[in-house]
């Protein structure tokens, strides 16, 4: 709650923000989906963040003797692929460069996207021409346009979380100019105008911190879908490249196998779907625990 010349002008709610975090985390624990997702999230990121230590040997380490060695082999708990390299280990690198290019990626279509959907949403003179110009980039599928932006920029990690991440930015422009455009037309924030407030102040103090549970939900949904991006391009040779592991390369390099050695496909394939799935049911949760039309529980 803010005041403009003394007149009360913030949201109206009797609710503390510790009660409403409080009322999230609730609504989460009661969601058991929701909580596999976050667990399986964590369990992710501890592995990425601990590859040197958790993976069994180097992700690019040969070994001629021991190539297409079956799952449950001894010192190869995954097997091994057509150069005798570890999937175990590869599995653990290509996690951490999935989840980098994947929050990389989205972090950038937030700065990029969340200041133009303000604009938009709260400026209509600038609502035109900003809206026009997302609707032409989203006149192109996302994996489409990512495609095309990476292999004009080149292949490798970099270049691949940059390209997922400007073909992300429309979806973002989107989001956030709706929920501007929802909160610009609420009392308080008409109160906060009618007071003098300057456009900075409302736009910084009203409207983007009662728009961030919108955009972190966003975020959400946006980083299985940078994993999946970054996959493809890899799988395409437009993302990280061999003998860097990436869970796309691994997938690229097994097609030639898959009769031989079906575990090196079916083994990073399982990996993509258990990382994104968990943070889809992760944003589904999240998404429902911040409702504010929910019933208070």
């Amino acid at each position: 709650m803010t005041t403009v010349e003394g007149v009360l002008v913030g949201p109206p709610s009797g609710v503390s923000d510790r009660s409403r975090r409080g009322r999230v985390v609730r609504r989460l624990l009661r969601a058991p989906l929701a909580l596999t997702g976050l667990v399986v999230i964590v369990v992710a990121v501890l592995v990425a963040a601990l590859a040197p230590v958790l993976a069994p040997y180097p992700a690019a380490q040969t070994d001629f003797g021991a190539t297409f060695a079956a799952p449950g082999t001894a010192g190869h708990l995954l097997g091994t692929d057509s150069l005798g390299r570890d999937i175990l280990s590869r599995i653990i690198y290509g996690t951490r460069a999935s989840l980098v290019v994947g929050v990389l990626s989205v972090l950038l279509a937030l700065v990029v996207g969340v200041p133009l959907g303000l604009v938009a949403g709260y400026f209509r003179r600038m609502d035109a021409l900003i809206s026009r110009v997302t609707d032409l980039v989203l006149a192109f599928p996302f994996l489409i346009l990512a495609v095309g932006l990476a292999a004009i920029r080149g292949a490798s990690l970099s270049n691949a979380a940059l390209a997922i991440g400007i073909a992300q930015v429309p979806g973002l422009i989107r989001v956030t100019r709706s929920e501007t455009l929802r909160l610009k037309g609420l009392d308080y924030v008409s109160a906060a105008i009618a007071e003098g407030a300057s456009d900075l102040w409302v736009v910084t103090k009203h409207i983007l911190p009662n728009a961030v549970s919108v955009l972190i939900v966003q975020a959400t949904v946006a980083i299985p879908a940078a994993i999946l991006g970054e996959a493809v391009l890899s799988f395409l040779g437009l993302g990280i490249q061999p003998p860097d592991p990436s869970l796309g390369t691994m997938l690229s390099e097994a097609q030639r196998y898959i009769a031989r050695a079906p575990w090196t496909a079916v083994i990073p394939g399982f990996a993509i779907i258990m990382i994104t799935l968990a943070f889809n049911l992760f944003g589904d949760g999240l998404r429902d625990a911040l409702d504010p039309r929910a019933s208070r529980r």
